[in-house]
């Protein structure tokens, strides 16, 4: 008999284990995401970033890729020897408005991204809180969030874009994050980067901060406004660094 009961106690131990580990996934769930690994909430905009560690990836068109324009290839390696801090999410109304004091948005609302903004307004902004912006290989590498595919998981759980959107900006940290707990590092608005506009070539890169000078700034991520062609982890967009546009956002990154 006591035998017996320990078995019955083992069995309902396992039953439940197994119990607990259904509830937790459900049929069809998404895939946990890992949390980011050291957070910090910047006092000046309130905002959330994520410590990115640093490593090597594949940029430029992704393995797996048949959309890829030409300005995103030749695929090359590329190390990046530091880390960064990058905003968890696109920066909101509400936070451009404190740092700010003006909102120049055509989507309006405190938790939609700010849109309708320069490379010069983008900068500023991220310099007023003492961040920078995002280098294109920093960009790529943190979207890609630890895996080669064009994209991390299916479109629809991760991005905002035309087929989903209904032609507007929608609030931060309403789809999936990526691995690293990122949000709309692809769709619902461009990001300005640093970088001038350049070819890539198929050398290995260490570091890479692109030309010193250029005819155009150089955006990433996709935008509401895009069709799935647009919304992967290599593509580029090239504008004029005074244009605002309304698919157009800030994401910023520190040291």
């Amino acid at each position: 008999m006591q035998v017996s009961g320990r078995l019955a106690i083992l069995a309902l131990v396992v039953v439940g284990v197994v119990v607990s580990g259904a509830a937790a996934r459900q049929p069809g769930a998404p895939a946990p995401v890992a949390a980011p690994m050291k957070t910090k909430v910047n006092p000046k905009d309130g905002l959330t970033y994520v410590w990115i560690p640093p490593g090597s990836f594949q940029m430029g068109c992704s393995h797996d890729d048949s959309q890829c324009e030409k300005d995103e290839k030749p695929a090359h390696a590329v190390k990046l020897t530091q880390g960064f801090w990058i905003g968890q999410t696109l920066v909101p109304q509400a936070a451009y408005q404190k740092v700010v004091g003006t909102n120049p948005s055509m989507f309006k609302g405190d938790a939609l991204p700010v849109d309708y903004v320069s490379w010069d307004d983008a900068a500023a902004y991220c310099k007023k809180v003492d961040m920078r912006l995002l280098s294109e290989a920093e960009y790529e590498y943190a979207a890609r969030g630890a895996s080669p595919a064009a994209r991390y998981a299916p479109l629809g759980e991760i991005a905002w874009y035309s087929a989903d959107s209904m032609g507007t900006t929608h609030a931060v940290r309403g789809k999936r994050a990526n691995r690293y707990g990122l949000y709309d590092m692809l769709g619902n608005l461009w990001v300005w980067t640093a970088d001038w506009y350049g070819r890539y070539t198929a050398e290995d890169a260490v570091d890479p901060k692109g030309p010193a000078t250029g005819p155009a700034g150089v955006l990433r991520g996709g935008s509401w406004r895009n069709d799935a062609s647009r919304i992967r982890a290599s593509a580029r967009l090239t504008d004029g660094r005074a244009n605002q546009f309304y698919e157009y956002g800030i994401r910023c990154a520190g040291d």
